[in-house]
């Protein structure tokens, strides 16, 4: 079974802890809706098993952000992540007006168990093409066959969604296409391309534990296998957990841009704030600021996984910083080279994720919104009216627009900061917690900090020297 024709047969399971057999949760077949309301229990059932697997999509495919290393498909991901939890969201509030739904926001175990084994390549490569050549598809198959499936009149408000979400799966898979490897070819031997032949591999175990299941994205129930033929799990026999550092690919990379050594890095702390910096200076030094965002987008992106139980709301709201952060980035690495900035002379700076991969969820969060980005305004602030002084209006709407979401990633921080204590079972007050964590940052920062040595020797890197000598 492929796992297209898997995914459109499970809405119909519970979402409730299923029964274990031979170690694997098995669905028991459900009887079919019945009652004066039962076409629109089918349909709920549908669209239920689509808001669980575009939740899950959010919950696991940001594994994929900080373990690959070029930033345009860092970039992508990140927008595909946002997209499916508009998916989500939407999914919900329509599923919700309708009976058979549900009203909580948990995921079946069978649909977690999928994707948690997704997680589970060593190479990202190959993980990503798990994604995007078996569980996407199936995905898409869902929402096409769901158009087949339900009445054009009667569940409209329903079919405009899914349209809209079929086209964004087609188009998601046009723009994944160039960084998924190229398929093994059945004449060449393993060797001739190993990650090629590990990444056909793995979609066809995926393939293979879509079926197992009857299809978790289908509302037939699943059709049990034997033992022997049940596919072995990676995640049965071990746990998934972040890599100590990030993957920059091709891009060299250091502890720190930031200094008070114009000999040293881009940034230099005492220019930023020093009114007879040249303008011009301080521009590029903050694209240079905003493209370390992605160093905020590696360690966000840590943070979905590590919370399965957290309300659906609170990744909606997570997705949303998480692409914020990424748009913050492509901000300076799409401005530094008409700025006459070769990026690959512009070491990435990995010490906050390198830090912060240590702490737990909430202390992440919390060092993330309460911390960094609360702390940044007064800085950020002075550097906007500088920059104002060149009369470039792409550069003071893209700080205008940074300044703004930051804004909101603080708001999100007072919501949503007590709810992920709660989920960890921490007690103190908000105020408490983030006066120990911003401590224990600094402990671990002895260990953890300043561990990543420079790529480049300072007369090939970009530095606060260079710079001046770039506005000459």
């Amino acid at each position: 079974m492929s796992a297209a024709s898997a995914v459109a047969a499970s809405a119909s399971e519970p979402t409730s802890p299923l029964p274990e057999r031979d170690g694997r949760f098995q669905s028991p077949s459900p009887p079919a809706p019945i009652g004066r309301l039962a076409a629109v229990q089918e349909m709920a059932r549908w669209l239920r098993l689509l808001f669980e697997t575009e939740r899950e999509f959010v919950r696991t495919a940001t594994t994929l952000i900080y373990r690959v290393g070029e930033p345009e498909l860092k970039y992508l991901l990140c927008q595909h992540v946002w997209e499916a939890a508009n998916h989500a969201r939407f999914l919900r509030e329509r599923g919700r007006e309708l009976s058979g739904f549900g009203t909580t926001d948990e995921v079946r175990p069978a649909l977690r168990q999928l994707f948690n084994e997704a997680v589970m390549p060593a190479d990202a490569t190959v993980a990503l093409a798990g994604f995007y050549r078996v569980i996407k598809p199936a995905l898409h198959d869902a929402y096409r066959r769901y158009l087949t499936a339900t009445h054009h009149l009667a569940d409209w408000p329903s079919r405009k969604l899914v349209e809209e979400f079929l086209a964004d799966e087609a188009r998601h898979a046009t723009e994944i296409a160039p960084y998924l490897p190229v398929a093994a070819s059945a004449s060449e031997p393993p060797s001739a391309s190993p990650v090629a032949a590990s990444a056909s591999e793995w979609s066809a175990h995926l393939t293979t534990l879509l079926a197992s299941h009857g299809g978790p994205l289908s509302p037939s129930p699943p059709l049990p296998l034997s033992p022997s033929s049940a596919p072995p799990l990676l995640s049965a026999t071990r746990g998934y957990t972040h890599p100590p550092t990030p993957n920059r690919g091709r891009f060299p990379t250091c502890s720190s841009v930031f200094s008070h050594d114009p000999a040293e890095t881009p940034i230099v702390r005492t220019w930023l704030i020093d009114p007879t910096t040249d303008a011009r200076v301080i521009r590029i030094m903050v694209y240079v600021w905003l493209m370390m965002e992605l160093d905020a987008v590696d360690y966000l992106a840590t943070v979905f996984y590590d919370t399965p139980h957290a309300p659906f709301d609170l990744h909606h709201d997570l997705a949303r910083h998480l692409w914020d952060e990424s748009r913050h980035s492509q901000f300076g690495y799409r401005q530094l080279p008409s700025l006459g900035v070769d990026l690959l002379t512009l070491e990435h700076s990995l010490d906050l994720y390198t830090i912060l991969v240590q702490m737990t969820p909430p202390e992440r969060y919390a060092m993330m919104t309460m911390e960094f980005e609360a702390n940044s305004f007064p800085t950020k602030a002075h550097v906007m009216d500088r920059v104002r002084e060149l009369n470039d209006f792409e550069a003071d709407t893209l700080l205008a627009f940074d300044r703004n979401d930051e804004q909101n990633h603080v708001r999100s921080g007072h919501r949503w900061l007590p709810v992920m204590m709660a989920l960890f079972g921490e007690t103190r007050s908000p105020e408490e917690f983030v006066t120990a964590t911003r401590v224990r940052f600094a402990e671990l920062a002895k260990t953890y900090g300043g561990i990543t040595p420079h790529s480049l020797p300072p007369s090939q890197r970009l530095t606060g020297e260079k710079i001046l000598r770039l506005i000459k």
